[in-house]
């Protein structure tokens, strides 16, 4: 059904490609880098473009999936956790949300994972958008880029290596996430240190 979708949804070129995009963020399962990336393979001087089209429609349904979380995410999530693991599940997304959203933004999972998360954990709806236009242009662009300077040859590069680029982009933002936290604990430690001496002297 959803490669009968796929197929509907070609037919109409780049505002196909939209539609895919936005749903992509809002509920459809299949991520919108298929349709892209079959597109592209169609007509690579238009590879660009499609990237621009589906990158906008992206972050347009962005608030629409975060909004569908935050009013109907809670009652979804309760029926897979626990009220505490919900809690728990909230302070991490809260405390990773970040990179979790960088990570995802350009991974195969499909991006409403992240905005419904977003919202039933009520993440910060402008730090998901932030984030979100950050990741997703990676992911939608390093597509566009491959075919409008490579063509058609494109399609073996992105089979063969695309991947483990985005895996590699994945562990930088983990090492980036893990050290930017060690720099502000030592920061705050330090100042903890300052205060505490402060109180001796007086």
């Amino acid at each position: 059904m959803f490669d009968a979708v796929i197929d509907f949804l070609r037919d109409f070129g780049a505002w196909g490609l939209f539609i895919h995009s936005f749903a992509d963020a809002v509920i459809f399962p299949i991520p919108a880098f298929f349709l892209q990336v079959s597109l592209s393979l169609i007509n690579p001087s238009q590879a660009l473009w499609l990237a621009t089209v589906g990158y906008v429609a992206c972050i347009l349904g962005t608030p629409l999936g975060y909004l569908i979380g935050r009013l109907l995410g809670d009652s979804v999530l309760q029926r897979f956790l626990k009220k505490g693991s919900m809690q728990s599940a909230q302070a991490m997304f809260t405390k990773n949300g970040e990179a979790a959203i960088l990570i995802g933004a350009f991974t195969p999972i499909p991006f409403k994972v992240f905005t419904i998360m977003a919202g039933a954990m009520k993440f910060s709806m402008w730090k998901l958008i932030g984030y979100a236009s950050i990741g997703r242009a990676v992911k939608f662009y390093a597509v566009g880029f491959l075919f409008y300077f490579y063509g058609r040859a494109a399609e073996n590069l992105i089979d063969s290596y695309l991947t483990y680029i985005f895996l590699g982009i994945a562990v930088l933002i983990f090492i980036a996430v893990v050290m930017k936290r060690k720099i502000q604990k030592n920061k705050q430690m330090t100042t903890e240190e300052a205060g505490s001496q402060e109180k001796a002297v007086k």
